[in-house]
């Protein structure tokens, strides 16, 4: 069976299980469970803290895992990210007091606190930039008024948090997070039962990303109208009962499906619908 490790908790813990019920897979009905088997599927689930599951990973024991970008870095661990998730996203910035650090050369020197010792680390290296960076858990924002560090590094969505505690964001972004699956470092890409996985979840990110609009439309709009949706090898079209119309079906992207809207309404296209893709593969 393919070994597969899953957040146990925390916000990527909800999403991943979602993702993975949406690609067909069987999912845990209670917390407490720590390891289920989909033998349908022939995946057996293993359910890790995500900080973990990178090292679980590596070590060759789990096949493939669900975890942080984020995560995998700071871990260290040798493995690798082989997809992208798109949700869980974060951004991790620098932050000190204001006025007192202008750009990244200023961090010389001084103490960061920071959950991510090692994603700081990583990145002071790569930057040639000399620092001490204490590793403290959970919220770092009260190191600097306590006087454990003069800049902290932390996840900054809206940046209230930091505002609330006196610090403005510092430099740019140290790096981008998602949830993201990975393997590890070396292993067989082609092994075709991690392939299948990745084609569930690649369904899922597409079905999410899509909708399928139907429409009729005149003959002489046809060309007008695919130009606006032309699907992605090209839209099906079919003749209608009456002469001169066409019915057309295409895969639109979600987000612009209401201007597409209006757009072929515009040319003349009537009774046109979007629904949802609850699966796919290209």
């Amino acid at each position: 069976m393919l070994r597969i490790a899953v957040p146990n908790k925390g916000s990527l813990s909800g999403p991943a299980a979602e993702m993975l019920h949406e690609a067909g897979y069987q999912q845990r009905r209670e917390s407490k469970e720590l390891r289920i088997v989909d033998p349908t599927n022939e995946v057996e689930f293993f359910y890790l803290r995500p900080r973990d599951i990178a090292i679980y990973v590596a070590s060759g024991q789990l096949d493939i895992g669900l975890t942080g970008r984020d995560l995998l870095i700071d871990s260290g661990a040798d493995a690798e990210e082989i997809l992208a998730l798109g949700f869980a996203r974060s951004t991790f910035r620098y932050a000190g007091k204001p006025g007192t650090i202008s750009g990244l050369a200023d961090l010389a020197g001084k103490t960061i606190a920071t959950s991510y010792e090692g994603i700081v680390a990583a990145h002071l290296s790569d930057h040639g930039i000399d620092a001490s960076v204490v590793h403290l858990d959970g919220a770092v924002e009260t190191a600097i008024q306590l006087g454990v560090a003069q800049v902290i590094a932390d996840v900054v969505e809206t940046g209230t948090s930091l505002r609330n505690a006196g610090l403005e964001v510092v430099g740019e972004p140290i790096m981008q997070s998602e949830a993201v699956v990975i393997r590890r470092t070396g292993a067989d890409g082609d092994d075709p039962k991690v392939q299948q996985f990745l084609r569930r979840l690649q369904g899922v990110l597409v079905a999410r990303t899509y909708v399928m609009m139907d429409y009729d439309c005149r003959v002489e709009q046809l060309e007008k109208a695919v130009a606006l949706t032309p699907g992605l090898e090209s839209p099906t079209v079919s003749p209608l009962h009456n002469e001169g119309w066409v019915a057309v079906r295409a895969m639109v992207p979600a987000k612009e499906a209401q201007r597409i809207m209006d757009d072929l309404y515009d040319i003349g296209a009537r009774a046109i619908l979007t629904t949802a893709i609850h699966a796919c593969r290209l």
